[in-house]
């Protein structure tokens, strides 16, 4: 008997085949639209300026603590950090108190909070499902299950319209969503549609999380990348925090996009207590929840990687530092929203059939395409541009240089390709 013939076939992971295809691929006018990173437009990584000059000044200082053991916890400045960039404090008189809520620790990236927050929920809450958008991340898919939670969907995305179905996911959760379920939430730049909710959705949204008492799980994967203000694209955690202080709530956050640490995996996690719940006898509740979640932490990586969240910490602690980043985030969203137009454009000049305004109206890194997979797999085959088979483009890939090239092609495709 050996544990290998218990063994079935997994799928391997299509994001990272495809750019590992693309890679392959000699073709002089390829092009990548598939992996979600910010490219400049050359095609070329961007190290944020910001980020090297925080490397620079590191660098310089030479600490001699720089590769020591944190806490379990992770850097423990880094945690109110990030804890403070996620739900803006700034002029709250009961500042203290707010904080006092929230308990936060350092991730291995985003991946890593999502995969802890589902652990630590599964463990403690033991809910019955997790309600997850159709369609979404595909790791939400992996975490889960891995978690050992039944998966849900709620309708999330309107094919015939290209459009946001509000209506869907509000009737799906009123009609089977039961106390104690999960529901997943993106806070800004949903993936892989780049639909969001309005604001007054997102208020709807969560007076039915409160009304049916489901545990909302937010994913920021995009704070600040998605608009260029990390306050617009925290707006509906901030709002469920402050609005709606009787519900428990968690956040994962990730630092890959908004400062290009992609390979650092800088992230936290941060599991929010109703607002007259922090005490429990003579048990703090927010320090119990940190605890709970060190002991996952201790059995799988210890603590987080210091290189990464160091240079987080640098920029947000120096106030010239931080303006420069804010300004980085403009460069890389105007840049995102600039190839969006001019790929609607393209598109609208070629009279390609079909309308394209969902690729404006959407928002962050990706855009849902609407082309199918024979579609997609004519683009590759026939053009050399690698797009995922759901449709889901990576529009950082678009520059002054292809967008005409990729507009041509899906022209061609949409006419001649069913």
């Amino acid at each position: 008997m050996t544990v290998l013939s218990t063994l079935t076939p997994v799928p391997s992971d299509e994001i990272f085949d495809l750019n590992r295809a693309y890679a392959n691929d000699s073709f002089p006018q390829k092009v990548s639209l598939g992996v979600g990173v910010y490219r400049t437009d050359d095609g070329k990584p961007w190290p944020l300026p910001v980020v090297r000059e925080a490397e620079k000044q590191l660098l310089a200082e030479d600490s001699l603590f720089r590769h020591e053991y944190t806490a379990i916890e992770g850097d423990i400045p880094f945690v109110g950090m990030a804890r403070d960039l996620m739900f803006g404090f700034e002029g709250k008189a009961d500042e203290t108190a707010a904080k006092g809520r929230i308990a936060s620790v350092q991730t291995v990236a985003g991946t890593g909070a999502n995969h802890l927050g589902a652990l630590f929920l599964a463990m403690h809450m033991k809910p019955k499902n997790v309600w997850l958008s159709n369609p979404s991340w595909a790791n939400h898919m992996t975490i889960w299950e891995l978690a050992g939670v039944p998966r849900k969907t709620y309708p999330y995305y309107k094919p015939a319209t290209r459009s946001f179905d509000f209506e869907g996911m509000m009737s799906t959760l009123e009609a089977e969503g039961q106390e104690g379920d999960i529901i997943l939430l993106h806070a800004c730049a949903h993936n892989p549609t780049g639909l969001d909710p309005t604001k007054e959705q997102w208020k709807a949204i969560a007076d039915i999380c409160e009304r049916k008492k489901l545990f909302p799980f937010f994913d920021s994967a995009y704070q600040g990348f998605a608009s260029g203000s990390v306050e617009e694209d925290a707006w509906a955690v901030r709002y469920f925090f402050n609005e709606k202080p009787s519900m428990e709530m968690c956040v994962a956050q990730s630092f890959s996009k908004n400062f290009g640490l992609y390979g650092q995996r800088v992230g936290a996690f941060h599991f929010v207590l109703e607002k007259d719940g922090q005490k429990k006898g003579d048990q703090n509740m927010r320090d119990m929840v940190v605890n709970n979640l060190c002991h996952i932490i201790r059995g799988e990586f210890s603590m987080g990687p210091t290189a990464g969240c160091s240079i987080v910490k640098k920029v947000l602690t120096d106030e010239s530092l931080a303006a420069q980043w804010h300004e980085d985030l403009k460069v890389m969203s105007s840049r995102i929203k600039s190839m969006r137009q001019a790929l609607y454009n393209e598109l609208v000049r070629l009279q390609t059939p079909g309308t394209w305004e969902h690729i404006i109206q959407q928002n962050g890194m990706f855009s849902y395409t609407g082309l199918t997979p024979k579609q997609v797999y004519s683009l590759k085959d026939k053009y050399h541009i690698y797009i995922l088979k759901s449709g889901r483009a990576s529009i950082s890939g678009l520059s002054e240089k292809n967008v005409a090239y990729v507009a041509q092609a899906i022209d061609e495709v949409v006419r001649n390709v069913d």
